[in-house]
C-alpha cells in the first residue's frame, strides 16, 4: 500500500505553500491538500485490506443514527430470534446479542481516530516523499485497527457457534497434517448449518461455504497433497490421482482454489499470529472435537492454528460506515491547527465512524489444526 503525490507545478506550489510564514496562507495549503487527499485515503483504505474487505458496507449519514431492520436478512418464517455479534468499541471483544427478527438493531458504531505531522522544512524543500509518507502512513493506522476490530468480531463469532446441534468449528482428522479429508468435512459442515428456513434444503441447494482464511503453513500442507499420501481410512499409502496432484503441483505458491473453495493466505493466521491469539483469547475453555464428535481438546495457541470458513454468499458481515455529507467522503481529513510557527510543523488529524457485526453466524465455520 503506497500513496505517491506526484511533482506538478501546481502539487510542488501548493506543497511550499504550507510551509508559507504568513499562517492564513498556511493553513489555507493545509486545508486544501486535506480535502484532495481526504477521498483518496478512504479508497485505498477500503481496496487494500484483507479481513476488513470481508465486510459488506452500508452507508450513512454522519449526522444520522444507523439501524438494520433484522426482518429483511432473515427469511420471514425464520426463528423468533436471532445472534448478532457487534463491537461497542474499537477492537473490543465482541458481544453477543439475542433478538427478535422483527427488531430494528441500532448499530453500536465507533472512530477510528490517526493524527501525524512533519517538519515544516521539508514542505519548504518541496519533499514530496516525505509528504507522500505522512499520508501513507494515515491510512495504515486506520487499516492495522480496521484489521483487528475485524478479526475480534470474526473470530468472537465463530469459536462457540452451534447451529442445527453442530458445533462450526472441528478438529482436523490427523494431528501435524491437513487433508482432503479436512477440507471435505469442512464443505459438508458449510452444508448443515446454512439449511433453510425450515431446516431443510435451501433455494438452488448451493448455501455453503465459499472461501476459506488459512496460514501458509496450510497453503503448503494443501501443497504436499501433490506427493503425499491423502488417505484417511485403512493402513496403505494412497496417493492422489494424477490430475489433483498435477493441478496442485501446476499451482505453485498461488493455489488460488480447492475443491471449488477459494484459498484466502493471511500471514496473521498460524501458530503465534496475532488472529491465531486472538481465536486463542475468545475460545476460552471451549472444547473442540473432531468430526466424528471424538477427541474434544480445549484450543491451545501454543500447538494449535484456526482456519476460518465463510459464506460470502450471505449478506451476514456488515460494516456501517458514515459519509461526510459535503464530499461524500467516508474518511474525514482536517487541517491540524494545534501548531504554532514556534513548533515548526504541518500536521493533520482526521479519521473515521463505522460500527462492525455479524448478523448470521451460520456464514462462519472453522477447522482446528495441530502441529502444521
Amino acid at each position: 500500500m503506497k500513496i505517491s503525490l506526484k511533482r506538478t507545478p501546481e502539487q510542488i506550489e501548493l506543497i511550499k505553500a504550507m510551509a508559507s510564514k504568513n499562517r492564513s496562507v498556511a493553513y489555507e495549503a493545509q486545508v486544501a491538500l486535506a480535502e484532495f487527499i481526504g477521498p483518496v485515503i478512504a479508497e485505498v483504505i477500503n481496496n487494500a485490506p484483507v479481513l476488513s474487505n470481508l465486510f459488506t458496507p452500508l452507508q450513512f449519514n454522519s449526522e444520522d443514527n444507523p439501524s438494520i431492520p433484522l426482518d429483511l436478512y432473515y427469511d420471514v418464517t425464520d426463528e423468533d430470534y436471532v445472534q448478532v455479534y457487534s463491537n461497542s468499541v474499537a477492537g473490543g471483544l465482541p458481544q453477543n446479542q439475542v433478538v427478535p427478527t422483527v427488531s430494528e438493531l441500532k448499530v453500536a458504531t465507533y472512530s477510528l481516530d490517526t493524527a501525524v505531522s512533519f517538519d515544516r522544512r521539508y514542505a519548504a524543500k518541496s519533499r514530496m516523499d516525505v509528504v507522500s509518507k505522512t499520508f501513507t502512513r494515515m491510512a495504515q493506522e486506520i487499516l492495522l485497527k480496521q484489521e483487528k476490530t475485524s478479526a475480534n468480531l470474526i473470530m468472537g463469532a465463530v469459536a462457540g457457534a452451534t447451529t442445527n446441534g453442530k458445533d462450526h468449528v472441528f478438529r482436523a482428522t490427523s494431528d501435524g497434517s491437513f487433508l482432503l479429508d479436512d477440507f471435505n468435512e469442512l464443505i459438508t459442515r458449510g452444508k448443515r448449518i446454512n439449511t433453510a428456513w425450515n431446516k431443510g434444503t435451501p433455494e438452488g441447494g448451493r448455501r455453503g461455504l465459499t472461501d476459506i482464511m488459512v496460514s501458509p503453513e496450510a497453503v503448503k500442507a494443501l501443497r504436499e497433497m501433490s506427493y503425499n499420501p491423502i488417505n484417511t481410512k485403512g493402513t496403505d499409502s494412497i496417493a492422489g490421482t494424477d490430475s489433483v496432484r498435477e493441478s496442485v503441483f501446476n499451482a505453485g505458491g498461488g493455489l488460488p482454489d480447492f475443491y471449488g473453495i477459494s484459498i484466502m493466505e493471511v500471514n496473521e493466521l498460524g501458530v503465534g499470529q496475532k488472529f491465531n491469539t486472538i481465536f486463542d483469547t475468545v475460545a476460552g475453555a471451549t472444547s473442540y472435537t473432531k468430526a466424528d464428535g471424538t477427541a474434544g481438546a480445549v484450543f491451545d495457541g501454543a500447538e494449535d492454528e484456526i482456519m476460518i470458513g465463510l459464506d460470502r454468499g450471505r449478506d451476514a458481515l456488515i460494516k456501517a460506515i458514515a459519509v461526510d455529507e459535503e464530499n461524500g467522503s467516508e474518511f474525514q481529513m482536517i487541517a491540524d491547527d494545534q501548531y504554532s510557527i514556534r513548533q515548526n510543523k504541518i500536521g493533520w488529524f482526521g479519521g473515521l465512524e463505522e460500527g462492525r457485526m455479524v448478523l448470521d453466524n451460520r456464514a462462519l465455520a472453522g477447522i482446528v489444526c495441530n502441529g502444521l
